[in-house]
């Protein structure tokens, strides 16, 4: 089986504007290489259709360096003419996808994550919508997630002082019939109006990783993505 693949590439990295000044924030060059680059290789080339690259601040540059094409991956852009936040960003680059299963990921953070156990438990629990989520203590920057079994049942607001917590690691499986289940509006939260919405349904599930996460959000965090890479 083959999946379509969203990166949401837009982001301005205004916290990076130290470091990464003039271009979008998953080109910021992390181990001698795009950090896009580095989410890229790590796809599993022979199960993946396409990517879609949903892109808007200063696209032209993401575009001019990687084309159509990626190791024999097609690649296609989903351009927002203005910000759409990070819902109007997925909803319109689904819009491109014709997958029955469609892989989401941030184009700002890299989770190493067994897709093929995530996919695993998006069939076998019957969800819309899976999460990959990741054990993190000290979660303070992040809110986090409550799971029972696989089912999300609630997200918690970013608490300080939390040993410990599930957060969202930005990577997403999901059925197409998502599509029609996306706000009209262009504009829109995908964490408020669709995750927090979709926990009533019970078709919102979570695969837990232990895999590395890394968020380039932030400089500290843009510092040690550089020494990760680096090594390999």
């Amino acid at each position: 089986m083959k999946l379509d693949v969203i990166i949401l590439a837009g982001g301005l990295g205004t916290r990076l504007a130290a470091v990464v000044s003039d271009v979008p924030k998953p080109m910021a060059p992390v181990g001698g290489k795009p950090f896009l680059e580095q989410i890229l290789k790590t796809l599993p080339a022979a199960h993946v259709a396409k990517v879609i690259l949903a892109v808007g601040y200063k696209y032209e540059k993401i575009k001019a360096y990687y084309g159509s094409d990626f190791n024999g991956i097609p690649l296609v852009y989903s351009i927002e003419d203005e910000p759409l936040g990070t819902g109007g960003g997925i909803g319109l680059a689904m819009q491109q996808a014709t997958t029955e299963h469609i892989l989401i990921l941030n184009g700002d953070t890299f989770f190493d994550v067994n897709l093929a156990e995530m996919f695993e438990v998006h069939t076998n629990e019957n969800a819309t919508l899976t999460l990959a989520l990741k054990q993190m203590t000290k979660p303070d920057r992040y809110g986090t997630v409550l799971l029972e079994k696989h089912t999300v049942v609630r997200f918690q607001e970013k608490q300080k002082f939390l040993p410990t917590g599930l957060i969202n690691g930005g990577v997403y499986l999901a059925n197409k019939s998502l599509t029609n289940e996306l706000p009209s509006v262009a504009n829109y939260s995908f964490e408020t109006e669709v995750l927090e919405a979709k926990v009533e349904t019970g078709k919102l599930k979570g695969y837990i990783s232990t895999g590395n996460f890394i968020d380039i959000g932030i400089p500290e965090d843009y510092e040690r993505a550089q020494q990760i890479f680096a090594q390999g």
